[in-house]
């Protein structure tokens, strides 16, 4: 049921003709009917930021949105004041439909950056996704269908507490993800009773070690948006920590989503730094072994080149990560293949089979340890942004 699990939503996901690709869904809506109408977001920090995060940005500052739409076939992105205004008309519509202010509404846009939308076919796709609104769990796969790319498959979540409140997301994401968010656009919704506060402290935690926390492929997203929406109809005033471990669950799971879809990707990699003097610099130095292109192909190939691996924690500054290179051990799959900087276990005794690859770092420098994820490059990486269009 994705965002509809969540009591108070109803969404919808239909076929507007944005889309290059014929026959596919790409626009959705999704609307919180209340009673309240909290909301929360985390964008990217791309510089070059599309029209929709602009507009999004100033909806969600006054801790309030109703509904949110979301297009695939076009991000919207560096496309001038004309961009922004084509937000505001997609905005105002929505408003329309609803009985509301447009300054509620959330817009988010993903796909071929430097083009104008054809605003006429958002408009009629607002209507018609308006007119097959629902609450059940065909609208809210609809709607996480519609707002795919290259995605291979639609990514959602849904979770109950023991208190009684639900949350529920989908996100589109598989390609174009970094450190920083990713190129994704993601809705989570609750119905647990929340303040637009504590929605926006327990989306920041969750995004911070999760999508923040994902590389793919080393690039920013323009487009990149988190929102968080409540709803409050379940009546549950939920624990303060039980709220924030429910959503950080929900990033985690749709976040491990994109990795496992990166484009043409046959390994997903989980790269755990331990032994660090501190979070941060176990962070950089796995985001470091994560942006490896190197270490990437070689996991394509079923190589477990651990020389990779350690050239690549290599470059992380001193005074960033003070480790001694002689005390570094490198596990992957369970087999230590680097053992104090040198040499351990033959590499030919991993087991690459599996789809998910672990590799375990040890810096014996401190207690502190961090986790990032990513995948391998493939030929089919290659053949999917070369031929890219939305």
């Amino acid at each position: 049921m994705t965002v509809t699990f969540a009591q108070g939503f109803e969404a919808a996901g239909v076929e507007a003709g944005i889309s290059a690709v014929e026959g596919k869904k790409d626009l959705a809506l999704v609307v919180n009917r209340g009673p309240l109408e909290v909301g929360a977001g985390v964008f990217t920090t791309n510089r070059f930021c599309a029209a929709p995060v602009q507009w999004s940005r100033k909806v969600v500052a006054d801790g309030r949105v109703d509904a949110v739409i979301l297009n695939s076939g076009g991000a919207n992105a560096c496309t001038g004041q004309a961009g922004y205004d084509q937000s505001a008309a997609t905005a105002a519509k929505v408003a329309e439909l609803l009985g509301t202010d447009p300054d509620r509404i959330a817009v988010c846009s993903t796909g071929l950056i430097g083009e104008l939308l054809p605003l006429d076919k958002v408009l009629a796709g607002a209507e018609a996704a308006y007119a097959k609104i629902a609450a059940d769990e065909d609208a809210g796969q609809d709607a996480a269908h519609a707002i795919m790319t290259t995605d291979t498959r639609p990514k959602t979540v849904e979770r109950e507490s023991e208190a009684g409140f639900r949350v529920g997301g989908m996100v589109k994401g598989s390609g174009m993800i970094a450190p920083q968010l990713a190129t994704m656009l993601c809705v989570i919704t609750t119905d647990a009773v929340v303040t637009a506060g504590q929605c926006q402290a327990a989306l920041a935690r969750g995004v911070d070690v999760t999508f923040n926390r994902i590389d793919v492929d080393g690039c920013m997203s323009t487009n990149d948006t988190v929102l968080l929406l409540a709803s409050g109809a379940s009546g549950v005033e939920p624990d303060p920590d039980e709220f924030n471990a429910m959503v950080a669950d929900c990033c985690a799971s749709l976040s491990r989503q994109i990795v496992g879809d990166g484009e043409g990707s046959s390994h997903t990699i989980r790269i755990t730094v331990s032994g660090a003097v501190s979070v941060d610099a176990a962070l950089a130095c796995g985001r470091a072994v994560a942006s490896s292109n190197l270490l990437k192909c070689a996991i394509s190939g079923n190589d477990p080149n651990w020389g990779r691996i350690v050239s690549s924690l290599g470059i992380v500054p001193a005074d960033v990560a003070p480790y001694d290179p002689d005390d570094v051990t490198v596990d992957v799959n369970g087999v230590r293949i680097c053992d104090g900087g040198k040499p351990g276990v033959d590499r030919s005794e991993v087991d690459m089979t599996p789809r998910e690859i672990d590799i375990d770092i040890d810096l014996n420098a401190g207690e502190a340890e961090a986790t990032v994820w990513t995948d391998d490059l493939t030929h089919e990486y290659v053949h999917i942004n070369a031929d890219y269009e939305s």
